[in-house]
């Protein structure tokens, strides 16, 4: 399994994901989830992949060669001459059908799910930055002010700190630490995400980028937010008041004595009764 995230922001997008494949407790492997797809002062696009390996390996290579035909004597449509991140979605989406035409039905033979989701971002000379949640179908979600972020993987240990922490008005500097501070959460609760990870902040308009990082387990920054977040929350935790069962002198009692839980009696039939 893996855990990748993807943040549209005001400011720009960032990207993260981890390196981690297994089939199995035997078979763990390091593969790179995430892929640029650029073209110098005319188009920037990140892909990032989660799900069955070698359906995401199948659809990053055929993504660079996918056409869909327009009609109307118009050149087909590639990731390349989209005019729009829709369009290039739209590519994207027809390379995961296509794949799954190729594969699924010998998936299915046996007894694999098609099983891929990936999260696709960037932006295209002349038009906004655009962030996207592709779905195994080939579908798709785009992100909006009131949910600027994606996750695709195992996104459950790292959620909670995106939910608290993001809006469109974060600065990418702020974005980028609260992302590794969901992926450290997830790190640290499942044992299928694991290092190195791949760190990608693109700022809007630039149509290039300059800050990737590879993040390793002797990363100095890296382990400065496990060491942090970790301290951090054991002080929290430990700064909040222990419960005050029914009242007492507690500024913030659970519950009061006209509150108290009596819990119903069960009356023992005699089939019940062990003689």
């Amino acid at each position: 399994m893996t855990y990748c995230i993807g943040i549209r922001l005001n400011a720009g997008l960032v990207f993260l994901s981890d390196s981690r494949t297994n089939a199995g407790i035997d078979q763990i492997s390091t593969f790179r989830k995430m892929m640029v797809y650029e073209k110098p002062d005319d188009r920037f696009m990140v892909l990032l992949s989660a799900g069955n390996l070698s359906i995401s390996q199948s659809v990053r290579e055929i993504l660079q060669l996918e056409k869909i035909d327009r009609g109307m004597d118009q050149p087909p449509l590639t990731i390349w001459n989209a005019e729009s991140m829709f369009d290039a979605v739209r590519v994207l989406g027809a390379a995961v059908r296509r794949v799954h035409q190729q594969d699924g039905p010998s998936l299915r033979a046996s007894g694999i799910d098609f099983n891929a989701s990936m999260i696709f971002g960037g932006q295209i000379k002349g038009e906004v930055m655009r962030l996207f949640l592709v779905y195994s179908e080939g579908n798709f979600i785009e992100a909006t002010r009131e949910t600027c972020f994606f996750q695709a993987g195992e996104s459950k240990y790292g959620k909670p700190i995106l939910d608290r922490v993001l809006t469109p008005y974060t600065s990418l500097d702020e974005a980028a630490k609260c992302a590794l501070v969901s992926m450290d959460s997830t790190l640290q609760s499942n044992l299928s995400v694991g290092l190195p990870l791949d760190l990608l902040v693109y700022r809007e308009g630039d149509l290039r980028s300059e800050q990737i990082a590879c993040i390793d387990d002797q990363n100095p920054y890296f382990q400065m937010i496990h060491r942090t977040w970790g301290q951090r929350l054991r002080e929290v935790f430990e700064g909040i008041s222990d419960p005050a069962w029914y009242g007492g002198i507690a500024q913030y009692p659970l519950c009061t004595q006209s509150e108290r839980y009596e819990p119903m009696r069960k009356i023992a039939r005699p089939e019940d009764r062990i003689v």
